[in-house]
C-alpha cells in the first residue's frame, strides 16, 4: 500500500516478488506518475495493480486477495482500507519493522522531530569505521534505501542502524518491538497536519522508539525530550524497564573538533556518544568518527561561497524549529550583525509560525519568499519580501540582495509538496542551482 517515487517502496515489491510473492500494490498515484518506479517492475508476472484508487477488496482474504498488507509511512492510522484489513485479521506490516523482527539483528534506531538523520549517519559512519570485520547495515527512513533489499546481505553478528519517524515507528508498535538501543533526540510541533493538532498523538508514536523494549536495552534521550517521556509514561502507565540516559549538548567534551555547526547539533553529536559506548566503542575511536564526520546533504549543509557570499543548504529544515536552529547557527551577532538572507517557504504542515517570524526579524537581514500553501502564515510579516514562484526565482532574488561576507540560507521551514514532487527533488534543484553559480 503505496509504492511512492523514492525507491523505497519499489525496493521493497522487487524483494517480495523475487521471493514469489503474489503482489498486489496499490497507490493513489496514477500509472503515469508512477512510471518510472512501474518500469522497474514490469519483468514480474506476480504483480497486479490498483492504481489512482484503492479498493476494500484488495484488503481482505480471497482467492486474489491478501495475506498480509505492507503499509508504507504516512498512510494514515484511520485509513478505511487498514481498517478492513483489521477486520479480516491480516497483519499490518511496515518495512523497517519487518526488518528488524526477520534480521534478528541487534538494532540501533533513531527518532525525533530534528536531528534524526543527522544522529542516525553519524553513529553509522563512526560504528563502521571502528568495528573490525563487521557489517554495518543502514535502513529506516534513508534515500532510495528499501528495507528488505537489506535483509539480502545480512548475517549474523551483523548490525542496523535505522532513522526512524513517526509513520514507521507505527510498525514497530504494530509488531510490539523496539530497537536495541532506542535514541530520542527531541519532540516538537511537526505533521500536525497529519495529527490533526495533537502533540499527544505525535509523541505516542515516537514513543515507540522505546515502548517495546527489555531489561538489558538502553535508552537515550535529551531532558527535553524526556519531559515528554514522563508524560507518556504516567499517562500509559508504562514501565521503563530499560537503562535510561540522559544526555544534552553540554555533554560533548569542549576540546572535540565538531565538523557542523550549531548547538543543535552538539545536542545529536552528544545522542549519537551515547549510543556508540552503549557499543562498547572506545572513547578515541567516537572521537575519530565525530571529527571526521561531514555534514549531511540538505542538514545545514555548507556549499561553498559565491562571490564571497557562504552558501548553506538547509533543505531538509521543514518545521519553523528546524529553520529557527539552522539560522541561530550561521547568522552573525543579532545586535546589528544580520548578514542572513534567509529563503523560505513551502506546503502547509498546520504548524505555529509566530516563533518563527520573531526569530527571523532577529536575525535575518532579508528574506525571500518561496511560493506555497504554507508561505502566506509568514507573508504578512514580511511585506516587502519578493514572492518566487520558482526556486531558480527565489536562488536569483536571494543573490541580488546578498553582499560579500553575507550568508544565503535555504531553510523552508515547510514542506516541499505542491511546486515539487518531493523534498529531494528540491534539494537537487537547490543544489544545481548553486553549483551553476559557482562555475558560471
Amino acid at each position: 500500500m503505496g509504492l511512492g517515487l523514492l525507491g523505497r517502496g519499489v525496493g521493497d515489491a522487487l524483494y517480495l516478488a523475487e521471493c514469489g510473492a503474489i503482489l498486489t500494490i496499490t497507490d493513489l498515484k496514477t500509472k503515469e506518475q508512477l512510471a518510472e518506479s512501474l518500469d522497474r517492475l514490469a519483468q514480474f508476472p506476480n504483480i497486479r495493480y490498483t492504481l489512482g484508487e484503492h479498493k476494500l477488496e484488495d484488503f481482505r482474504p480471497s482467492a486474489d486477495g491478501c495475506d498480509m498488507v505492507l503499509k508504507a509511512a504516512g498512510v494514515p492510522q484511520d485509513s478505511p482500507y487498514i481498517a478492513e484489513a483489521r477486520a479480516h485479521g491480516i497483519p499490518i506490516e511496515m518495512s523497517g519493522a519487518l526488518f528488524a523482527r526477520l534480521s534478528g539483528i541487534p538494532i540501533i534506531g533513531v527518532t525525533g522531530s530534528r536531528g534524526k538523520s543527522t544522529t542516525t549517519q553519524l553513529i553509522y559512519h563512526t560504528l563502521k569505521r571502528a568495528t573490525e570485520g563487521g557489517t554495518v547495515h543502514l535502513g529506516g527512513n534513508v534515500r532510495g534505501v528499501s528495507n528488505l533489499q537489506l535483509l539480502k546481505d545480512v548475517e549474523e553478528g551483523d548490525i542496523a542502524v535505522m532513522e526512524l519517524d513517526s509513520w514507521q515507528l507505527q510498525g514497530f508498535g504494530e509488531a510490539k518491538i523496539s530497537p536495541h538501543i532506542a535514541v530520542f533526540t527531541n519532540l516538537l510541533p511537526d505533521h500536525m497536519n497529519y495529527y490533526k493538532g495533537s502533540m499527544e498523538a505525535y509523541c505516542d508514536d515516537k514513543a515507540l522508539i522505546f515502548a517495546h523494549q527489555e531489561p538489558g536495552d538502553v535508552f537515550i534521550t535529551t531532558p527535553q525530550a524526556f519531559a515528554y517521556v514522563e508524560e507518556y509514561v504516567k499517562r500509559k502507565k508504562h514501565i521503563l524497564s530499560e537503562e535510561v540516559i540522559l544526555t544534552d549538548a553540554d555533554d560533548v567534551p569542549s576540546d572535540w573538533l565538531l565538523p557542523i555547526p550549531g548547538k543543535h547539533n552538539r545536542a545529536n553529536i552528544a545522542c549519537a556518544i551515547e549510543a556508540l559506548r552503549a557499543m562498547s566503542i572506545s572513547e578515541e575511536a567516537i572521537r575519530e568518527g565525530v571529527e571526521s564526520f561531514e555534514a549531511l546533504p540538505g542538514r545545514l549543509q555548507y556549499l561553498g561561497e559565491v562571490h564571497g557570499v557562504k552558501v548553506y543548504n538547509d533543505n531538509n529544515s521543514t518545521s519553523p524549529a528546524a529553520t529557527r536552529a539552522g539560522l541561530e547557527a550561521v547568522s552573525g551577532p543579532p545586535a546589528g550583525g544580520r548578514n542572513v538572507i534567509l529563503i523560505i517557504g513551502g506546503s502547509d504542515k498546520q504548524l505555529d509560525m509566530t516563533p518563527l517570524i520573531e526569530v527571523i526579524q532577529q536575525y535575518a537581514k532579508e528574506v525571500v519568499l518561496l511560493a506555497g500553501t504554507g508561505t502566506d502564515t509568514v507573508r504578512q510579516a514580511f511585506p516587502t519580501a519578493p514572492l518566487c514562484e520558482s526556486l531558480k526565482e527565489a536562488v536569483d532574488s536571494a543573490f541580488e540582495r546578498a553582499l560579500p561576507g553575507d550568508v544565503v540560507l535555504f531553510s523552508p521551514a515547510f514542506a516541499s509538496f505542491g511546486m515539487f514532487k518531493n523534498e529531494y527533488e528540491r534539494n537537487d534543484i537547490f543544489v544545481s542551482l548553486i553549483e551553476d553559480r559557482m562555475h558560471g
